[in-house]
C-alpha cells in the first residue's frame, strides 16, 4: 500500500487531470448539442468545432504522456467526412466525453469538497442558525451533537471515494481518449511519418550501441589487453636473471588477460545474450528474474520460438526494466509477463508496485526502451502515477 503523502500526491495528480478533462467535456458537451439541434444546417463550422475540440483534447493528452498527432487532412464536407475513419472516430468521442466527462467531471470537483466539508463539520456546524446544519447531501439536519458523527462518516466515504475512485477515472478517461483520438487504420499519412521517425530513432540508436560496443573494447578489454603484453614482455626480459620477477609478472599478465577475456565476454552478452539460443526466451527471463535484487515473479505464455531479433528485444527491454525498477522505483515486488497473442505479438508488461512516476526524461533508460520497440515496428506505453504502481507494455509484431 502507498504512504499516506504518495496516496495525497497521485489523488491530486489524478483530479488535475479529471478537471482538465471537464473542461473540455463541458466544450464537448456544448458542440454536441449544437451538433443535433443546428449542426445539420452548418456542418462546415460544426465539423470545424468537432476538429478543433478534438485537437484541443490532443494537447491535454500530450501533457500527461505521449504526444498524440491530428490526422494531416480532415475532410470539411458532412458526406466526406462520415466517411473519413478520423473524423468518425472524433464524432465517437465528443458523445462519449460529452457525457461521461462531464459525469466524471462533476464528481471530481463534487466529491473532494463533500469530503473537507463533511470531515470539518464538527468544527462549525454549531454556528449555523437552527435547521441550516446539514451534510454535503441534505438528507437530514443535525440538531445536535449525536448527529454530528453520522456526518464525519460521511466525509470518510467522499474522502475514500476520492482517493480510490480518482487515479482509476483518470486512467480510464486518458485510455479512452488515446485509443478514440489517436492514429486511425487506414491513414497512410501518420503511417509514413511513424516509420520515417523510428527509422531515425532506429539509426541513432545503432550508433549509439556502437559507440557503446566501441568504448567498451577501448576502455575495457583492450587496456587489459595491452597491459598483459606489457607484463608478458617485462617477464620475457627478466626470465633469466629473476626466475621470481618473471613468476609474479606472467601472474600478473594471465589475471589480465582473463579480466580482458570476461569483459569481452560481457560486451558479446550485451549484443546477443548467449542464454536466448541456450535456453530460449523463458530461460532468459527466468535468468534476470533470479539475478534481479527485488523478488521478481515471471510468466511466459509464448509457444515455439520467435525471430531472434523479437526475442533480443523483448529480453533487452525486461533486463532494462528490472534494473529500473531496482534503482528507481523502492518497490518490494515486481512481476514481468510475456505473452504471444493472437495476433502473431509478442506483449511484455513489466508492474512494480513502487513510487510511480517514472517518464521519459528522467535519465532511467525509457528513451532507450521506446527507441529499440519502435524500431522493431512495436509499441510501447508507461503508466506511472505518482505512488504506482508502475506498469511498462511493450508489443513487438513476430514477423519483425
Amino acid at each position: 500500500m502507498p504512504s499516506a503523502p504518495l496516496a495525497l500526491r497521485r489523488t491530486l495528480r489524478s483530479l488535475e487531470q479529471l478537471l482538465g478533462g471537464f473542461g473540455t467535456a463541458l466544450l464537448a458537451l456544448a458542440v454536441l448539442v449544437w451538433s443535433v439541434t443546428l449542426g445539420w444546417f452548418t456542418s462546415r463550422a460544426t465539423l470545424g468545432a468537432v476538429h478543433g475540440l478534438a485537437d484541443r483534447e490532443r494537447v491535454r493528452l500530450g501533457r500527461w504522456g505521449e504526444e498524440v498527432l491530428p490526422p494531416s487532412a480532415r475532410p470539411d464536407r458532412l458526406r466526406e467526412a462520415l466517411r473519413d475513419p478520423a473524423t468518425r472516430a472524433e464524432l465517437h468521442w465528443l458523445a462519449r466525453h460529452a457525457l461521461a466527462g462531464t459525469v466524471v467531471g462533476f464528481l471530481a470537483v463534487l466529491a473532494p469538497l463533500s469530503a473537507v466539508r463533511d470531515l470539518t463539520f464538527p468544527l462549525w456546524w454549531w454556528s449555523l442558525p437552527d435547521g441550516w446544519a446539514s451534510p454535503s447531501l441534505g438528507l437530514w439536519v443535525v440538531h445536535d451533537w449525536s448527529g454530528v458523527p453520522a456526518v464525519v462518516l460521511l466525509g470518510l466515504a467522499w474522502a475514500a471515494l476520492t482517493v480510490g475512485g480518482a487515479p482509476v477515472a483518470a486512467r480510464r478517461q486518458l485510455r479512452v481518449a488515446r485509443t478514440l483520438l489517436g492514429e486511425v487504420p487506414g491513414d497512410l499519412t501518420l503511417r509514413v511519418a511513424e516509420l520515417t521517425r523510428t527509422r531515425a530513432a532506429a539509426l541513432d540508436a545503432h550508433a549509439a550501441e556502437l559507440r557503446r560496443i566501441e568504448r567498451s573494447l577501448h576502455d575495457g578489454a583492450q587496456n587489459r589487453v595491452v597491459a598483459a603484453t606489457v607484463m608478458i614482455g617485462a617477464a620475457r626480459r627478466s626470465l633469466a636473471g629473476n626466475p621470481q620477477q618473471t613468476e609474479h609478472l606472467l601472474g600478473q599478465a594471465q589475471d589480465a588477460a582473463e579480466l580482458a577475456l570476461a569483459e569481452l565476454r560481457a560486451v558479446v552478452r550485451s549484443i546477443l545474450p548467449p542464454v536466448l539460443a541456450d535456453r530460449g526466451l523463458e530461460g532468459a527471463l527466468h535468468g534476470l528474474a533470479a539475478a534481479s535484487p527485488v523478488p521478481c515473479s515471471v510468466e511466459v505464455d509464448v509457444p515455439g520460438r520467435c525471430a531472434a531479433a523479437v526475442e533480443a528485444t523483448v529480453y533487452f527491454v525486461v533486463a532494462e526494466a528490472l534494473t529500473n525498477v531496482a534503482r528507481h522505483s523502492g518497490a518490494r515486488r515486481v512481476a514481468v509477463v510475456v505473452r504471444r497473442r493472437a495476433d502473431d505479438t509478442v506483449e511484455a508488461v513489466v508492474t512494480d508496485d513502487g513510487t510511480g512516476g517514472a517518464h521519459e526524461g528522467d535519465g532511467s533508460g525509457l528513451a532507450g526502451i521506446r527507441q529499440r520497440v519502435e524500431a522493431m515496428d512495436g509499441q510501447w506505453t508507461l503508466v506511472s502515477p505518482a505512488g504506482g504502481p508502475t506498469e511498462l507494455r511493450v508489443e513487438v509484431p513476430c514477423g519483425s
